[in-house]
């Protein structure tokens, strides 16, 4: 279970506003990327947070609800699909946690990255592998960010039912694949996340 180890720590080393970070919808063929960087009150305990990927959708919904009303600061943002397709990736996730944190309204002086990559921030971070499952900050990040993009994945599938995206989130299912084959990308799909298609 997450705990305060990293953060309490880094408080340790002089900084006072360390932010978890975390995104949700690498690996999707459609939709943008998204991003949350959190800053919780020392020692805040929120029963129930986990990484998000462990928890049910209603489980979600509800922490989503308590981290943004005891949250010291937080920011959802993201990374469209045209900046996906432009930069990959990669960049594109790294850019969406850049603007979450950024748009802090208390600013942090250190970040923690999920994943094993923090490079380009404008301010001191880490990196921690699996930080989403150790780090409490990290996991109400990985909340926020998985709830905002699982909602925009709900709007999407409004404007373009044919491929069920409220249903796969716009992973590579079988049934999203072959509505793919069926009926073409859309606008939202990520071009280079479907070059499968000419190659069949």
């Amino acid at each position: 279970m997450p705990d305060y180890s990293i953060e309490q720590a880094l408080h340790e080393c002089g900084y006072t506003y360390v932010c978890g970070v975390d995104e949700a919808g690498r690996g999707p063929l459609c939709g943008p990327v998204f991003a949350a960087a959190c800053i919780l009150p020392d020692g805040l305990y929120i029963e129930g947070l986990n990484d998000s990927k462990k928890l049910t959708e209603k489980k979600r919904e509800k922490l989503f609800d308590i981290i943004k009303k005891e949250a010291v600061a937080y920011c959802i943002a993201s990374a469209s699909v045209e900046e996906i397709d432009e930069l990959n990736i990669l960049e594109a996730d790294l850019l969406a946690m850049r603007r979450a944190i950024d748009g802090l309204s208390q600013k942090a002086d250190f970040a923690i990255i999920d994943g094993n990559i923090a490079r380009d921030f404008q301010i001191p971070a880490k990196a921690v592998v699996k930080g989403d499952a150790t780090s409490m900050s990290i996991a109400a990040a990985s909340v926020l960010a998985k709830v905002a993009r699982d909602r925009i994945c709900a709007d999407l599938d409004r404007y373009y039912p044919e491929y069920g995206i409220a249903k796969h989130k716009g992973y590579g299912t079988k049934a999203h694949m072959d509505a793919l084959r069926k009926y073409g990308p859309s606008p939202i799909h990520r071009k280079k996340f479907i070059r499968f298609l000419d190659e069949e």
